[in-house]
């Protein structure tokens, strides 16, 4: 029990200090700038007793899930199929690169002027901020897997299935879940930046709508649970993470 405290006990100092000190600046700063932490929380009470707000939250959590669903469905497959294949890797790095190094918020004017409005552009946009990360996490774990790992397989006979089931895979999947929680915090920006700048409509309608009425209280707290989300979010994905990856310790 004490040794549980102890260990825990720096993250909830530090969650109480940085509380503390949201408090302090905000009743100490104009609230056209900032908002104390109690104000803001009190808002966020007022918002989802209001009830638009959860209307809100579940709109952005569909946008968000659906473009980050599928951009680990298609990094993590992708990114093991061109560690293993060398010249498929050759051949799409230099595209990967030049779209991995493009500011995503710059490439929303060329969707909404190809898709239009709707839910399907956000969707891309979500989709492209996250599915880099996860990509090259997967190329990069798939081709540090020991050589001597591969020639035991094969020396098993193991087909290509087999190979990548049993060695490619379990290895990678740290790297994957790597990935995937940096993947996390990306799609919650593209998720912010398509409700911005695409349809406006979720959480970044809110925050919009607070912003041009001069609500700082309503904006900390709707970016306040995105946050939440986020760190929620990654939390689980390292639990996943330590799951699966019990047979590296």
């Amino acid at each position: 029990m004490n040794s549980t405290i102890r260990r825990h006990a720096p993250f909830w100092l530090s969650l109480a200090a940085g509380i503390a000190s949201w408090e302090i600046v905000g009743r100490n700063t104009s609230q056209a700038f900032m908002v104390p932490f109690s104000e803001t929380v009190l808002r966020l009470w007022q918002l989802v007793r209001s009830g638009d707000f959860l209307t809100q939250l579940l709109d952005s959590a569909q946008l968000f899930m659906t473009g980050f669903v599928i951009a680990v469905a298609i990094g993590a497959p992708l990114g093991l199929l061109l560690a293993r294949v060398r010249t498929l890797r050759v051949g799409v790095e230099p595209y990967i690169m030049i779209l991995y190094a493009t500011p995503m918020v710059a490439l929303i004017p060329f969707i909404l002027s190809i898709m239009g409005f709707g839910f399907a552009p956000k969707v891309l946009v979500v989709f492209l901020f996250a599915v880099f990360p996860v990509l090259y996490n997967t190329i990069e774990g798939a081709r540090s897997i020991r050589p001597e790992l591969i020639e035991v397989a094969r020396s098993f006979r193991s087909r290509e299935w087999a190979l990548w089931r049993e060695v490619m895979l379990p290895y990678t999947l740290p790297f994957i879940m790597t990935g995937v929680r940096q993947a996390i915090g990306r799609a919650l920006v593209g998720m912010v930046a398509a409700e911005f700048f695409l349809s406006s409509t979720g959480l970044g309608q809110l925050i919009m709508g607070a912003s041009q009425n001069f609500d700082t209280g309503g904006v900390f707290a709707s970016i306040f649970v995105i946050g939440l989300i986020g760190v929620g979010l990654m939390r689980v994905g390292l639990m996943i993470e330590h799951h699966f990856a019990r047979w590296r310790q």
